[in-house]
């Protein structure tokens, strides 16, 4: 315990997380308990620091230029003692910690696990739409005319052909994608500060501009970089072609990459502006 400081961020390393708390002296901490006593969230309490840490030891997080004095963020962190909002995603103890110290309702875990997930989310549809295109057409298979009957199939279901099959297929993965940010990291919580919550609702609907962007430039793509230009059935197999050679592949990959881009997109512009925001408002 010599190591520790009113106001010190504390850091306990768990099984593939870390849990945070702020020192309040006299042996206690103050934290967002959440799972750390098990399956269920648990409130902002004040524990003793054997009880914190639970035998897994603990390390100081240096702040070198704090917003709030030692004896400040202590007051910070006691005025949510009770508070019982703790989401793992927008809510947890290290945003807890991290607002107390530096007002900055921050994770260094969420922003990691973030750009993680979207790049398998990203990874995901292009599987997805690989085997979608695949079965759904008259002729079986990724061969070209595999690839072509998929996506006129696909297309067909909203009244269209081919090239509403690469609008379908790509806007149905960045749609998810930003379904699933704004219900974790972007969602609303009445227990952050008015620019935090403002700042989200700003993420929140540019996840559903950057999908609709990432769609759009995907068919775009498509269009222009194959050798016969246009989005005749031509210049679909031409465009897919080419955007696949950029990863050296072929038409399948090129119908992956633009599934994938507007779930890259849409994690890339929503959460991007959210964080622009915040600094802005800093």
């Amino acid at each position: 315990m010599s190591n520790t400081y009113l106001g010190a961020h504390l850091v306990s390393k768990r099984t593939g997380y870390t849990h945070h708390g702020i020192y309040s002296g006299d042996g206690n901490v103050i934290h967002y308990s959440g799972f750390a006593d098990g399956a269920n969230t648990g409130p902002v309490e004040e524990t003793t620091l054997e009880l914190f840490h639970c035998g897994n030891g603990f390390d100081v997080r240096p702040h070198k230029e704090r917003e709030y004095s030692a004896s400040a963020s202590v007051k910070r962190a006691r005025r949510r003692i009770g508070e019982d909002l703790y989401s793992l995603f927008n809510n947890n103890c290290e945003h807890f910690v991290n607002w107390c110290i530096d007002g900055d309702h921050n994770s260094e875990q969420i922003d990691l696990g973030t750009a993680a997930v979207s790049s398998t989310l990203a990874h995901g549809a292009g599987v997805a739409s690989r085997t979608a295109i695949a079965g759904a057409g008259s002729v079986a298979g990724l061969s070209g005319s595999g690839i072509m009957s998929g996506l006129a199939t696909v297309g067909g279901t909203v009244g269209g052909g081919a090239v509403a099959g690469i609008g379908v297929i790509a806007g149905a993965g960045g749609l998810s994608a930003a379904s699933l940010i704004n219900s974790t990291v972007l969602a609303d919580n009445e227990a952050l500060d008015t620019e935090e919550r403002e700042s989200r609702a700003v993420g929140r609907k540019a996840t559903y501009a950057g999908a609709a962007a990432g769609t759009a430039g995907g068919v775009a793509a498509v269009s222009a970089m194959g050798t016969t230009a246009g989005l005749s059935a031509a210049g679909i197999s031409s465009g897919l072609a080419a955007v696949g050679g950029t990863v050296g592949g072929g038409m399948a990959a090129g119908a992956a990459i633009t599934a994938a881009a507007p779930v890259a997109a849409a994690a890339a512009v929503g959460y991007g502006l959210y964080k622009a925001v915040k600094w802005f408002k800093d």
